[in-house]
Formats: structure tokens, sequence, C-alpha cells
């Protein structure tokens, strides 16, 4: 298939996937609110003028032109003014004026049979569940993305099919320097494996795993064998010899180990020069909540240094420094490399496929994380306002003091909109550097 119609297939089913993860998203805060009785006025999806909508009992379901989040409206957001249940109080400050508006607005839509379906007469806990609601599907969905790539695709491992032979027992960047007619070659090629064979046998030992073969060999040094190798439908009987080489140590992280003095650990092994074909295998569920955790403690990580990593995106769009792989990304750029991954036609179709699902997981986790950030707009900031209204609650009760009422989280409009200005520019820089400088996830 052509190149740019498997990018535009990419980009279409990444940005579907995270349309429905946003749809879901505010279904995580429609249901709850539902089940606790808060009218809801609003769901939609997108941001802008209408262009669907329809209404089933209370509740208006639409989507709208600008498909770059969502919302649902509930009733009673903010409370009225405690002094004498008013929506608006005479004043002159701006800032007071920001949360008179918001109640303004709050309260056009009570209804005198409305009272005790109002957002903010809620328990706090109830309010704690309603905003929770969508980062806990957005959790969910990166869950079930994630199942569906180590579970239904896999994970690339080794396997016992030999994807390369060494030809000549030189290091790697000498072989195209040296004569493979006259080199000294390596056990493999002297024994006569080749590139598509299945290693089925060594030393009359069943072979199950590419880590067993290994270790088999590595204990073997200097020691004729027998290896039987499965090569177009036949079991071939061979014999081999491995050599005695020098290798590296390799840590519990991954990485070379070190001696005291910095030198690199090395140790002598059995070695016949062959490389393993990797392929997807499939993993236990139980795989998935680690992948999981480990992924959101990335993303969090992302978050806490948001603003530097932020800072050092936009240095990359307007110099000739590189950007960071692992750093953050809009929504373009999350396209792009959804495009990218599957224009790879060198790639198998079920790795790509899989590489998509994971890009959406990791999009869903990231939501997730985000959303928990304790500023509004975010639902973080009304869990926190919902966490501070139970304090203070609690706190009178233990003073013997009346209750002070629901926190009237309209107060810190000011900060909401300053937060949300912070989050345009953001956007706007992030968009502007994947255009310009995106991030290169190949060569």
């Amino acid at each position: 298939m052509n190149p740019t119609v498997l990018f535009v297939l990419g980009v279409v089913f990444v940005a579907v996937g995270i349309a429905v993860s946003i749809a879901l998203h505010e279904i995580g805060h429609l249901l709850p609110a539902k089940l606790f009785n808060v009218r809801v006025t609003r769901y939609m999806i997108g941001f802008g003028p209408t262009i669907w909508s329809t209404r089933k009992g209370e509740t208006e379901y639409g989507i709208k032109a600008l498909p770059l989040g969502g919302y649902v409206q509930m009733v009673g957001m903010y409370p009225p003014n405690r002094r004498d249940g008013s929506v608006r109080q005479s004043s002159t400050g701006i800032f007071q004026g920001l949360a008179e508006a918001a109640r303004d607005q709050a309260h056009e839509e009570v209804r005198p049979e409305d009272h005790g379906r109002l957002f903010y007469q809620l328990p706090e806990w109830k309010k704690i569940i309603v905003m929770l609601g969508g980062p806990a599907m957005n959790i969910i969905l990166g869950f079930v993305f994630m199942a569906i790539v180590l579970v239904g695709f896999g994970i690339p491992q080794p396997t016992n099919q030999i994807a390369s032979v060494s030809a000549c027992m030189v290091s790697s960047n000498q072989q195209t320097a040296v004569d493979t007619s006259t080199c000294t070659k390596t056990p493999a090629a002297a024994a006569g494996l080749r590139s598509g064979d299945t290693v089925v046998r060594f030393d009359g030992k069943q072979v199950t795993g590419w880590d067993q073969l290994s270790s088999w060999i590595r204990a073997s040094a200097g020691r004729t064998v027998g290896i039987t190798v499965q090569r177009d439908g036949k079991d071939v009987d061979l014999t081999i010899t491995p050599v005695l080489n020098t290798v590296a140590v390799y840590g519990a992280d991954g990485q070379p180990a070190k001696n005291a003095d910095g030198s690199y650990k090395t140790t002598e092994s059995g070695f016949v020069g062959i490389g393993s074909r990797q392929a997807l295998t499939p993993q236990p569920i139980t795989a998935v909540f680690p992948a999981v955790g480990e992924n959101i403690a990335q993303v969090t990580g992302v978050v806490v240094n948001l603003p530097a990593r932020v800072v050092a995106v936009g240095q990359a769009a307007f110099s000739s420094a590189p950007r960071d792989p692992n750093g953050p990304m809009s929504v373009v750029g999350v396209g792009r490399a959804a495009g990218e991954v599957a224009a790879l036609e060198d790639v198998p179709l079920s790795a790509r496929i899989a590489t998509l699902f994971g890009i959406l997981a990791g999009v869903n986790l990231a939501l997730a994380v985000f959303n928990l950030v304790p500023l509004l707009p975010l639902d973080g900031g009304h869990v926190a306002g919902a966490l501070y209204e139970g304090a203070r609650r609690q706190i009178a009760r233990w003073r013997r003091r009346p209750d002070p009422g629901p926190f009237d989280i309209a107060k810190l409009l000011p900060l909401t909109y300053a937060v949300a200005s912070v989050l345009l520019v953001m956007s706007a820089l992030l968009i502007y550097a994947d255009i310009v400088k995106p991030v290169k996830l190949f060569g």
C-alpha cells in the first residue's frame, strides 16, 4: 500500500481513538453525576458551535465543531451568595465580579424543583467521585489498550529461529573489511547454519527458548556438540563447536557493568555467531498491571517537570537543538508519530497495529495523570476544592462551630483563567514545535 495512504490511516486511527477516549472521559463524569441525581443539562464532545445534538430526557447530547476536548454541564456548580441566597451581590472588584458572573451563569438553569439536585449540594465524597470519574475512565482505557498490546499482540522477544549468521570471527565493525573466503569462520558458519533455520535440539536436549539455548551455548565452549535445526520443514542434524569468547557483563539495568577502576567488566563464554529472529509473544494479563504502573510513573515524571520540559521544547523549536524524544507532544505530534509508525512498510503489520494501540494507551494514561493536577480547570482542581471543603467542615465540627457550608470554588476563577491561559500558550507552543521541529522517532 502507498506509504502516504498508510500515514493517513495511522493518523485517522489514533485521531478516532483519542476522540473516543475524550467521549468516554466525559461519560466517566456523566454516569456518577446522574447516579447521584445531579441534573445534567449538556454532554458535549468538542468546543465551539454545535454541529449535531439530540435531547434525551433532561440532557442534551452533542458534538461541537472543534474536537479539542469535551464537557459535562451540571446544574449548580457554584453555590449562591450565603448572606442572602442571591446569585449576584454588589461589588466593584474585578475578581469578585468574575466569581459573581460565574455564579449568575451557573444558576441560570436552576429551577425551584432542582433543590437537592445541585452539584454544590453534594457531599464532598460524591463530588470527588464525580470529578475522578473522568481520569478513572482514562486509566481503564489505558489498561484496556495496554492489554490489547501485551496480551493480544505481545512484545518482541527472541525466538529459536536464526535471523543472521556471522561469517567471520571479527568484530561487527570489521565485517565489511574482511575477505569472508579466507577469514576464520564462526562456529555457526563452519557448521552450516543458515538464516531461517529453527534450532530444535542442542547437545541432545530439546530447545524451548532462546535464553535457554544461549545459556547452553555459553557453557559449551571448546566442546563439539550436536545441533538439530528445522529447515524447509525437515530436521537437519549438524555438529558445532562453540569457541571461547570475551563478552561484556551487563547489570540489572541492562547497561554494561563497570569495575571499581571504571573499566568494563567482561567474562568468557561460548560463542557461535548467530542472531535470533524476534517475534511478538503474547504476555499474561498479569503483565499489564506493571506496564500500566510504569507508564503512569513515567508520565508523572514528565508532568512534574512539565515547565522545564516545555521550555526545552521551545528552545528546540527556535534553535538547532534537537527535540527530546521523551518530552511532551501535542495532538499534532501524536498524530504525526502514529502516521510514521503506520507507514513503516518493512515492519510487520501486527507490530505496527500494536504500536498504534500502545500510543492510545499512553495518551489515555497521560490524560489521566494530567487531569489529576490539583489546579482548576482540571479535574484535580475540583477534587482539591472538595477536599478543602470537607477538611473545613471537619475542623468546624471539632471546634463545635457552625457548618461553614460548601466551599465557593468560584472565588478561584482568577487562578482558573490564569492556568487556562498558560495551558493554551503551552499547547500552541507544542503544536508549533511539532510542526517545525517534530520528534524524530526513527533515524
